[in-house]
């Protein structure tokens, strides 16, 4: 429950600080008091978004800080899930700074607004005029029947699960999309890799083609200097070998009378020896030298093939060819991969979904079983609210269709009287019906929820007299479990709290400012008398006042 609430530097308040109590609170004031500035306020403690305009004096910032006693709510698996400190007394803060920036607090830690907004699920439910039309919403509905069906367990089995179902579904999409397009491609990739494979190509093999084909295209002008080579280097007497060895013979003969002509024996000898192997190469180069027209031909026919496959890829080399090869072997393989993975998939997801239908099947039961409990109650309690002859016809079906909370339709029906058909609440139902119908689904819910706070923004919308005060006294009765509060311009509800809270305008110079007082018993009868009678108080206001609060 939320035990204490200051505000400062927001809208109409400059600062304000106020304790509750629990039981059933009051808060009444004149329309543009501020009553929907503390909302706004709780609001933004809760994880509503902020703005500049927030701010009463734009030179500083706003602090909101509202105290919440949490001992009996079960929340310390959630402080250690977000790892923040527990404090049975745990104190939300949220700041708004002149930059427009805007800052968030548990416990002294900084969180985000999705963790605030997490957290203030567990706190206090805000019941505004608007909540009332969602009423004939088809999703608060369901979370009405699900409260009594204690469905929320196998709801979020089946949420869990129905994310997970989806995420393989739109990936089962993506892989049979992928399959279509690779079958499409596959005829033509299969043609391109029985071309790259039937060239038989090899990494290096260009540059050894290229380098026999200038041979083979050569071979006459290579033998002529071949020969010619062999001629100058062994013809007998004019023979460059037959002078290099007569220079070594002469050499021989002085090298022993000094180290330089000893080295100039081993250079020359050296050059001859490697002159005669040269020789000798140039005999062998010769001796294989053939000329072959048709080894040629079949050199040629190979580089032109390479040469074409080559400008037909865009590339330059053979070893990117092999690389082009190896990509459409694989992109042939993935083909049979993607069949596998397709086929495995497709499995997985007939799991779940027999998963989510056997959970759905649960939850639809679940529900169907608990129709007669909330008609019930709901009667029992509209009763007392005037509306003895109210009927419901609650019809829920079972679809093939996944939603978000399984696979049901609602068809919430309603009828107010003898003799009138059923009709959807939104169409059939008057302002005054729909109040007294969701404080009524309010005060079940009750039963159920483990809130520990609940406000209710002028639910008495549109009722009056006797009405008002029995849904005082629901609300009161409410107040035994949960805290209460109840924002009313109704004396008749003003009257059953426990406590009362004013909020009033007041001026101080030429500055205007909203404050929230709790009232003595005596301001408490002539703020009842007031709201009877209007700002003149009469002595019948006041002693029906009186009689109102005893």
């Amino acid at each position: 429950m939320i035990t204490s609430l200051s505000i400062k530097n927001y809208a109409l308040i400059e600062k304000l600080s106020i304790d509750f109590s629990k039981g059933f609170s009051i808060i009444t004031g004149e329309t543009g008091a501020g009553k929907s500035i503390i909302l706004g306020a709780l609001g933004l403690v809760l994880g509503k978004r902020s703005d500049l305009t927030s701010l009463k004096n734009k030179e500083e910032k706003c602090v909101i800080e509202a105290h919440f006693e949490i001992s009996k709510y079960n929340l310390l698996p959630f402080f250690e899930a977000n790892d923040l400190d527990y404090e049975e007394d745990t104190i939300i803060r949220r700041e708004i700074l002149p930059s427009g920036k805007s800052r968030a607090f548990i416990n002294d830690s900084p969180v985000n607004l999705q963790e605030l907004q997490e957290l203030s699920l567990y706190l206090i439910d805000i019941h505004s005029q608007q909540q009332t039309q969602e009423l004939s919403d088809e999703n608060v509905q369901f979370k009405i029947i699900d409260a009594i069906a204690n469905n929320q367990h196998d709801i979020l089995q089946y949420q869990t699960l129905l994310k997970s179902y989806k995420t393989d579904k739109s990936h089962l999409n993506t892989l049979l999309k992928r399959q279509g397009d690779s079958i499409k491609e596959q005829e033509y990739n299969t043609f391109l890799l029985d071309e790259l494979a039937s060239a038989k190509l090899k990494s290096g093999e260009q540059e050894v083609l290229e380098a026999d084909f200038e041979k083979l295209n050569n071979v006459e002008i290579i033998k002529e200097s071949i020969d010619k080579s062999l001629a100058i280097a062994n013809e007998e007497q004019i023979g460059v070998l037959d002078h290099l060895k007569e220079i070594k013979v002469s050499l021989q003969k002085i090298a022993s009378f000094s180290p330089d002509y000893h080295s100039l024996l081993e250079r020359i000898t050296s050059i001859t020896i490697e002159f005669d192997d040269i020789s000798d190469e140039l005999n062998r180069c010769s001796e294989k030298l053939i000329n072959d027209p048709e080894q040629l031909e079949l050199i040629s026919q190979k580089l032109q093939l390479i040469f074409n496959l080559q400008k037909k890829h865009q590339v330059t080399t053979v070893d990117e060819l092999l690389e082009i090869q190896t990509k459409l072997e694989n992109s042939i393989l993935e083909i049979g991969n993607l069949e596998e993975e397709i086929s495995e998939l497709t499995h997985i997801i007939q799991e779940k979904t027999i998963a989510l239908d056997a959970l759905s099947a649960v939850i639809h039961e679940n529900r169907v079983g608990s129709i007669p409990v909330l008609s019930q109650k709901l009667i029992a309690i509209l009763e007392t609210l005037g509306m003895p002859n109210v009927r419901f016809n609650i019809d829920i079906n079972a679809t093939l269709n996944y939603y978000a909370n399984g696979k049901d339709e609602i068809q919430f029906l309603f009828s107010a009287n003898k003799g009138t058909d059923f009709g959807l609440l939104k169409k059939v139902a008057s302002g005054g019906e729909m109040s007294r119908i969701m404080l009524a689904v309010k005060a079940i819910l009750a039963q159920y929820s483990k809130l520990p706070t609940l406000i209710f923004d002028e639910i008495d919308t549109g009722v009056s007299g006797e009405i008002a005060i029995r849904m005082g006294e629901i609300m009161k009765e409410m107040s035994t479990s949960m805290q209460i509060f109840a924002i009313t311009h109704l004396p008749q509800i003003a009257a059953k709290g426990t406590a009362h809270f004013k909020v009033f305008k007041s001026t101080v110079g030429d500055d205007t400012q909203s404050e929230l007082k709790l009232l003595n018993t005596e301001e408490r009868v002539v703020e009842i008398a007031q709201m009877l009678s209007g700002t003149v108080v009469s002595d019948s206001a006041l002693n029906h006042a009186k009689a109102l609060l005893n």
